[in-house]
């Protein structure tokens, strides 16, 4: 990339997901400032500016990235002390005026918190696009994540070749939160196929067959999808290391029954799945891979899926 295309991209978040994230965008030729919880691993230690606070990112960034876990997080990364907001700020508490700065916040939070958020940055005279993501960290690390976005649209087109490099399905989706709102519906979507998948291969070994054979052959099948492909396989062979945690898909299922309660809408089959959840995370597997929701599974039917080697 050319000096005359490298942006001032700042990057809050280098867990599991914004790590490869920001490498991709590191790897791009942009110059990154970046901040984290404990020291920034490789290669921004070396490559990135390292900041002290949310703070010192946005001074220096013209577009700001946010990939941490929850709402709280995202809330205190942008009003809390040293945080996003602060550095948007003129010296009398006004807008800064940097109309080029961009809030863009990759984190799975709730939708009616982040048309908050986005009011309170566009009122500092800022951009503000929610982005969420799906594809887990073997799409963050391949730069394949559907990423789902809710904002202005002119905001949107200026920051689009930014997500593009860590993403090959980036949508804009309606305003902002409604991004959010994409994400919620991903996550109930993922969780009952995985659920769906579990009992299968649960219903199918306790049965006497092979759970990788009958995994094979309904590849071939009307029943095949993305979700019996990994993560049956990581049922299968009790590969439970996480790629997205029981823990993180907890929250986001609570978010569905939560934003489901206000909207006065059913959903008795997230209901299921999230109980699911939290039976494997009291069972103590909370960091585990999602696909780990088959252990609840097991421990009902007193029988594995199999046994591993």
């Amino acid at each position: 990339m050319s000096a005359t295309t490298s942006q001032k991209i700042g990057f809050i978040g280098l867990g599991i997901m914004g790590a490869p994230m920001a490498g991709h965008l590191l790897d791009a030729g942009h110059t990154l400032f970046v901040h984290t919880h404990g020291p920034a691993p490789e290669p921004f230690s070396s490559r990135a500016t390292v900041c002290s606070s949310a703070a010192d990112v946005t001074k220096q960034a013209d577009v700001v990235f946010i990939m941490v876990p929850d709402t709280p997080d995202v809330e205190k990364v942008l009003f809390g002390d040293k945080g996003v907001a602060s550095a948007l700020k003129g010296s009398q508490g006004g807008p800064a005026g940097r109309v080029g700065k961009t809030v863009v916040d990759c984190s799975s939070i709730d939708p009616i918190a982040t048309k908050g958020f986005a009011q309170r940055i566009e009122e500092l005279g800022c951009g503000y696009v929610d982005a969420p993501v799906s594809g887990g960290e073997v799409g963050a690390k391949a730069a394949t994540l559907t990423i789902m976005c809710g904002g202005d649209e002119g905001v949107f087109g200026r920051v689009r070749p930014l997500l593009e490099k860590m993403g090959k399905n980036v949508t804009l989706v309606g305003a902002a939160g409604d991004g959010q709102v994409c994400k919620v519906a991903n996550q109930i979507i993922v969780a009952l196929n995985i659920a769906a998948v579990g009992e299968a291969l649960v219903f199918a070994s306790k049965a006497g067959a092979d759970p990788a054979k009958v995994r094979q052959a309904l590849m071939g099948g009307f029943a095949s999808s993305r979700i019996l492909e990994v993560h049956g396989e990581r049922m299968i062979k009790r590969t439970f290391a996480p790629g997205f945690r029981i823990s993180l898909h907890q929250k986001d299922l609570n978010l569905a029954m939560q934003s489901a309660r206000s909207l006065g809408v059913a959903l008795p089959q997230t209901a299921g799945a999230a109980q699911l959840m939290n039976a494997c995370a009291a069972l103590g597997h909370g960091q585990d891979d999602h696909s780990a929701l088959v252990l609840a599974l097991e421990a009902l039917a007193q029988h594995p899926v199999a046994r591993g080697d």
